[in-house]
């Protein structure tokens, strides 16, 4: 009964350009921690008064942190505009259930917010549907994007749907998302040209570096490592601050990781913030990355290995980037599923990339 009288509220909503500039506002500032959340979601929350002109904008920044809707209200005590709190837009339903943090389905029912926006419910089954529901009960109007009819309502659904797709396998399947990532030149080839390590444009460089930043995971083959001696580092972006993220080698050798690579190339990638794991065995791949809280890991690797990712089929997006005898290089993603974070992280207006322009996305 409580979760129809939601519904009905929903249907009622007013979806207007302050509502949907609320969503926009509140999706790129949680893009801007997408790899440093693990093994929590990004989430962004927009909070606006009376009129729909925005009082403030925050994001869960990593786990232990304050979530996005908690840091958005201590940010409303902190400019004195408490008082003027209306709207509520955040693209995750609130948690009502205490971890390292508060329940903030509480703290927003100690507001005098008049209307709660939820981009998805959470895909957590152990809480799905706690949040929207205490809120309800507590006086709040609630608004679910996925309940609304209208277009516009359902293309932000959408917008927070990929934002938080890699969360949601993690959370469904116990799987990490993987995302493979192939540069080619104009006849098909990843062989860059001797003595370079790519052909792709500034701009490839750019959207590669950031869905590097986006991810907690890098999954290369010892023979790549070998060859191109490879940082994996974060360079044509700013990277997040003390990051550690996994590199796993795969290797078809029964081999320890030490006999495998240089003492010096170990040294280097720890070094560089990395902890270093070898797979023996792809199939188990899925498996060791959800053991480490990988949610987004990210394929890099030779023609040999992707191959391999391919026809074991595991893989959840293919990022394709094909260099062009003019402009700029053809880039196009295919995803498995009805979502693409890629897509979303790699369309955020931060980067002044638009989705039409950018992708393709084949379900």
């Amino acid at each position: 009964m409580q979760a129809r009288i939601v519904s009905k509220l929903s249907e009622k909503a007013d979806f207007s350009e302050r509502i949907v500039n609320g969503f926009r506002r509140a999706i790129h500032e949680a893009l801007q921690y997408v790899g440093r959340t693990a093994p929590n979601p990004p989430v962004g929350c927009a909070i606006l008064d009376e009129q729909g002109d925005i009082l403030t904008v925050a994001a869960h920044h990593q786990a232990g942190a304050l979530h996005a809707e908690a840091l958005a209200l201590q940010q409303c005590k902190a400019l004195g505009v408490w008082d003027k709190i209306c709207d509520v837009i955040v693209t995750l339903e609130p948690c009502n259930h205490t971890g390292r943090t508060p329940p903030c389905s509480e703290a927003l029912l100690k507001t005098p917010a008049k209307r709660i926006w939820i981009g998805v419910k959470d895909p957590n089954p152990y809480v799905a549907g706690a949040g929207h529901i205490r809120l309800h009960e507590g006086g709040k109007e609630v608004i679910l994007l996925d309940e609304q009819s209208s277009e516009i309502a359902q293309y932000w659904h959408q917008q927070c749907v990929d934002l938080l797709a890699p969360f949601t396998k993690f959370m469904l399947e116990q799987k990490s998302w993987i995302t493979v990532k192939q540069a080619m030149n104009m006849a098909g080839s990843m062989v860059p040209p001797k003595g370079q390590k790519t052909f792709t444009s500034q701009k490839s460089l750019t959207l590669a570096h950031q869905l590097r930043r986006g991810t907690e995971a890098i999954i290369t083959g010892v023979n790549t490592i070998k060859m191109d001696i490879p940082s994996f580092t974060v360079r044509h972006v700013p990277d997040h601050p003390d990051v550690t993220r996994l590199l796993v080698i795969c290797s078809q050798a029964k081999e320890k990781l030490e006999d495998a690579l240089s003492e010096h190339y170990i040294k280097q990638a720890k070094t560089n913030g990395f902890s270093l794991l070898l797979c023996n065995d792809l199939e188990r791949l899925p498996e060791l990355l959800y053991a480490h809280k990988v949610m987004w890991a990210m394929v890099e690797a030779g023609p040999v290995l992707l191959q391999e990712f391919r026809q074991r089929q595991l893989w959840d997006e293919w990022l394709t980037i094909r260099q062009q005898a003019q402009g700029e290089d053809d880039v196009n993603i295919i995803s498995k599923h009805s979502a693409s974070p890629t897509r979303q992280l790699l369309s955020d207006a931060h980067f002044h990339i638009e989705k039409e322009d950018l992708c393709s996305l084949v379900s």
